[in-house]
C-alpha cells in the first residue's frame, strides 16, 4: 500500500504540474498513461465499470468524474484531478484541486478550505476514534466557512480493491460507525462546493457537476491508521 500510495503521488504531481492556461484536458491523460507505463504500474480508474480514461479532470462546476477530452483549460479555472494506481495486487488513490494561473479570491478561498478539511479529516484518523469522527471534522470545517459538503459521493476503504468497506462519508454526527483499529486504509476525500451540496450527473453518464452551477474543489489521500497515527500514503515530496 504505501509504495501504491507514493507511485500515486508521483504522477499526480507530475500531472499537476502540467496545469496551465491552453493545455488541454486530453494532453493531461496522455501524461498520465506515459507515466503509468514509466513506472511499471497499471491506471487504476482506466476500463473501471467502462471509464475510458486513465485520470479524471473535473473543471470548475465538475466535482468529479470528468472525462478528459478536447476542452481547453482557461485562465481563472480551477481543475481537480483525481487518479489511481494498482501496484503488485494494491490500489493507491488521491485527488488534489488546481489553480490555473490566476484565479478569483473565492476560488483560492474554496481551495484552502477544501484541503484543510482533508487535513482536518485525517487528523481525526486515530486508533479508537469512530468513522464518523472523520466525517463530522470534515463537514465542520467546510460549513464554518460557509461552503458545503456533497453528500451523495463519499470516500471509502481501500485496499486490494479501489472501493471496499466501510464508505467514508464527509459528514455526520460524531462517535458513530466502527471503531478505527491498526491496518486500516481509507480513502478520505472531501468534495466541496461554493453554494449547494446538491449534485447531478452529465449525459455522458460520468461528469458529476453542481446543480447550481457553482465551483467545485475535490482533495484526497489514501490514509493508513498507525499506532503513530495517520500515516498519508499518497502525501506528495
Amino acid at each position: 500500500m504505501r509504495e501504491a500510495g507514493a507511485l500515486t503521488a508521483k504522477v499526480l504531481q507530475e500531472v499537476a504540474a502540467m496545469v496551465k492556461p491552453g493545455v488541454k484536458t486530453r494532453e493531461l491523460d496522455r501524461k498520465a498513461e506515459e507515466l503509468v507505463a514509466r513506472y511499471g504500474v497499471k491506471a487504476a480508474f482506466k476500463g473501471y465499470r467502462g471509464y475510458p480514461a486513465s485520470i479524471c479532470v473535473s473543471v470548475n462546476e465538475e466535482v468529479v468524474h470528468g472525462i478528459p477530452g478536447d476542452r481547453v483549460l482557461q485562465e481563472g479555472d480551477i481543475v481537480s484531478l483525481d487518479f489511481g494506481v494498482i501496484y503488485e495486487g494494491f490500489y493507491g488513490d488521491s485527488a488534489v484541486t488546481v489553480p490555473v494561473g490566476e484565479i478569483s479570491s473565492e476560488a483560492q478561498k474554496l481551495l484552502k478550505v477544501t484541503k484543510e478539511a482533508l487535513e482536518k479529516g485525517i487528523s481525526q484518523a486515530q486508533i479508537g476514534n469512530r468513522l464518523s469522527d472523520i466525517s463530522h471534522a470534515v463537514q465542520t470545517h467546510v460549513e464554518e466557512n460557509g461552503f458545503a459538503v456533497v453528500r451523495e459521493y463519499v470516500g471509502h476503504g481501500i485496499g486490494r480493491e479501489m472501493h471496499e468497506a466501510p464508505p467514508v462519508p464527509n459528514f455526520g454526527l460524531p462517535n458513530r460507525g466502527p471503531r478505527l483499529k491498526v491496518g486500516m486504509t481509507l480513502a478520505i476525500e472531501p468534495m466541496v462546493n461554493v453554494c449547494t451540496w446538491e449534485v447531478k450527473s452529465l449525459a455522458d453518464g460520468w461528469t458529476v457537476v453542481t446543480k447550481d452551477g457553482s465551483l467545485s474543489a475535490h482533495f484526497e489521500h489514501t490514509v493508513a491508521i498507525t499506532e503513530d497515527g495517520p500515516e498519508i500514503l499518497t502525501k506528495w515530496d
